[in-house]
């Protein structure tokens, strides 16, 4: 076991956390998948890779050109019952940057429910309240109601600050609580 995944461990085990999914050496990233803003003519481009350590690395350059601004990543974990979870967490090392946090309840969905979340540059463990997550669109808030905290079938990491900008932002795991 990662040095720091027994850290993560020990600082959650009075928690309930369940893993969505856990980053290490040799770890597939076949279910998860990158959209960048060239899905509507921009240029920014990202990646998800593992890196030396076992870790997720989502990096890239986001670029203003041709109308883009955003990268993301997504993970399709399949319908997961939400019943007696509050929090989604993250362990993660960022690059100062903010970052959106995006589930789907459905892939069906056309819009997705974020929570935003700012990065340090150290590894951090944030726990992000379901019940806080709203409904976007295209990057506009819809009137409609926040997120249920039912089911979960997508989760993703976004980053779109309206800047053009190199990113990397480590994941090690994510989790329910």
């Amino acid at each position: 076991m990662k040095k720091h995944m027994l850290l993560l461990f020990c600082t959650l085990a009075s928690m309930t956390l369940h893993p969505i999914f856990d980053f290490q050496s040799g770890t597939s990233l076949k279910d998860w998948y990158v959209v960048n803003d060239g899905v509507m003519g921009g240029r920014s481009a990202g990646s998800l890779q593992l890196d030396a350590e076992g870790h997720g690395l989502f990096s890239g350059k986001i670029s203003l050109e041709n109308n883009g601004g955003f990268s993301s990543i997504r993970y399709d974990c399949g319908p997961k019952d939400l019943s007696g979870y509050r929090f989604i967490t993250l362990k993660v090392k960022g690059d100062g940057q903010r970052y959106q946090l995006r589930v789907k309840a459905s892939l069906k969905e056309y819009y997705s429910y974020v929570s935003y979340f700012e990065t340090t540059g150290d590894w951090q463990v944030l726990k992000l309240p379901l019940n806080s997550m709203y409904p976007v669109f295209r990057g506009r808030r819809m009137d409609m109601p926040d997120f249920s905290g039912n089911v979960l079938e997508e989760i993703g990491i976004l980053i779109g600050n309206k800047e053009a900008t190199s990113f990397e932002l480590r994941i090690d795991a994510i989790g329910l609580e």
